[in-house]
């Protein structure tokens, strides 16, 4: 993300700034003074109509807004207004014109190019100390028309924004955020038959069916992908809409070996907090140098406090006394770094050294919680098995009495998988956020950036009207061919930025 100023002769700033609506890749910083409402002439208007507005719409030649409001035009009315508060809040000296805001790097020589036809510019400027950019995660709905994102990130990003804005300091979590919840979907919901109804609805979403659910159309790597998952699990498991003998047993079937599925997804869940962790030291880095990733609970500090627990579990689990001693001395160190670190923001004295035990406490305690915390993925994965095996009981049971049996044991069969599906896709996916959010991202994101907002209006056509170069015989020639850009860089700093 690029700081940037639209520079332009004050006569040439009106089409500059339609067509970086049009571009949609800039957002433009709004003059905020805190002060009453400003009641602008197209705003006024809008107002007097008193209805819904439309979609706005803008126009690159300066509209009649009496004809406007006499035509009951709202959306170019509305455009109006958006535009009006921008070009209110340019900076302007002499001749030219300035307005600062931000524009993705990728895009900044597109517009550029765009408004030059109009006599603006586009100048790159230093990011203002204190001042964080906007985030635009890659497949967010805000990122620029021109560049759509490829269908797999963008289809996994609501995942990401839903929880918040990640800093824009921080590491993109966006595509292994989505495979890793569907590793977890798939082992909660292991059936490979239930994974391919997934994948067959995944697929409708992506032809567009039902038109009911077109929006969620984006969405459909996302479903295909958990649907995938499950499948495997089911294949791994051995089930096909229950235990049916369709599929051999390739690991283990959840029902016989329930303290084996158990041990795998604790052991799964260590392995994910642990890249948490070192997600976490990288992000911790970007936003405040070696000293936040060293002794942050979700830096050095905490990663040592964990591994250190994770090997004095570790001479439990295996019996080997030579994992407690190193345990042992990884987390004393991890505890030392971690004290230091939160002693560091109490107030001091024996009140700060009461509360630095207290958090030290709910830091070793939230550590094993953790851990513990993905023994639900082995609970509900036996949950699913279990339905899937007493509506195959069932189904069996009825089949051998005769025709009427036969269309009962069909009836529950179908019933019982449909109530089933349904059911296990519902607190799979709940339980499957659940992880994400509160065990793994509480270690990548210690705050929450700011969104990328750019401003985005279609134009209507203009009418025929003199061309925009005409605007530079009414205007003071500059010297030595100089362009709008120049005037404004002569003239000094566009903005003063206020954190």
């Amino acid at each position: 993300m690029r700081r940037v100023a639209v520079v332009a002769p004050e006569k040439a700033l009106r089409v500059s700034l339609v067509r970086i609506a049009e571009a949609g890749c800039v957002e433009i910083d709004l003059a905020g003074d805190g002060g009453p409402e400003v009641r602008r002439p197209a705003a006024t208007r809008l107002r007097r109509l008193r209805t819904e507005p439309a979609p706005p719409l803008l126009s690159e030649a300066s509209p009649d807004l009496d004809a406007l409001e006499r035509e009951g035009r709202t959306d170019l009315l509305a455009g109006e207004a958006q535009l009006e508060e921008r070009l209110g809040s340019a900076v302007r000296r002499g001749e030219a014109a300035a307005l600062a805001g931000w524009c993705p790097e990728a895009e900044v020589g597109a517009t550029a190019a765009r408004i030059a036809g109009a006599g603006g510019a586009l100048v790159v400027l230093r990011a203002p100390r204190g001042v964080d950019p906007p985030t635009l995660l890659t497949g967010a709905d805000t990122g620029s028309p021109a560049r759509p994102a490829r269908t797999v990130r963008r289809s996994f990003t609501p995942l990401v924004s839903t929880y918040g804005t990640v800093p824009y300091a921080d590491l993109d979590p966006t595509l292994p955020a989505g495979i890793v919840y569907a590793v977890m979907f798939g082992v909660m919901f292991g059936d490979a038959g239930h994974g391919l109804l997934l994948v067959a609805l995944a697929l409708l979403l992506r032809a567009g069916r039902p038109r009911r659910l077109a929006a969620l159309r984006p969405l459909w790597p996302f479903v295909a992908g958990a649907g995938l998952a499950a499948t495997l699990a089911g294949v791994a498991y051995g089930e096909f809409f229950g235990p049916t003998g369709v599929l051999p047993v390739l690991w283990l079937a959840p029902l016989e070996e329930p303290m084996r599925l158990l041990a795998a997804a604790v052991l799964l869940g260590a392995v994910l907090l642990a890249f948490a962790y070192a997600a976490g030291i990288v992000n911790r880095w970007r936003e405040g140098g070696p000293a936040s990733a060293l002794f942050a609970t979700t830096g050095v500090a905490g990663a040592a406090l964990y591994l250190g627990l994770a090997g004095v579990a570790g001479c439990v689990w295996f019996d080997r006394p030579a994992y407690a001693a190193a345990g042992a001395v990884i987390a004393v160190v991890g505890l030392a770094l971690v004290a230091a670190g939160l002693y560091a923001t109490t107030a001091g004295g024996p009140g700060g050294v009461v509360q630095t035990g207290i958090q030290l406490l709910d830091a070793v305690v939230r550590i094993g919680s953790n851990v513990v915390s993905f023994a639900r993925l082995a609970a509900f994965g036996l949950t699913h098995a279990a339905l899937g095996a007493i509506v195959w009981d069932g189904t069996t049971a009825l089949a051998g009495r005769g025709p009427v049996g036969v269309a009962a044991a069909l009836v529950v069969f179908l019933a019982g998988n449909a109530l089933t599906f349904a059911l296990e896709a519902l607190v799979a996916g709940v339980q499957a956020l659940r992880l994400e959010y509160y065990e793994l991202f509480s270690r990548l994101f210690e705050g929450e950036g700011r969104p990328f907002r750019p401003w985005h209006l279609p134009a209507e056509p203009a009418e025929p009207a003199e061309p925009v170069e005409g605007l530079a015989a009414d205007a003071e020639p500059p010297a030595s061919g100089e362009t709008a850009a120049g005037q404004i860089a002569r003239l000094g700093p566009a903005r003063e930025e206020h954190s």
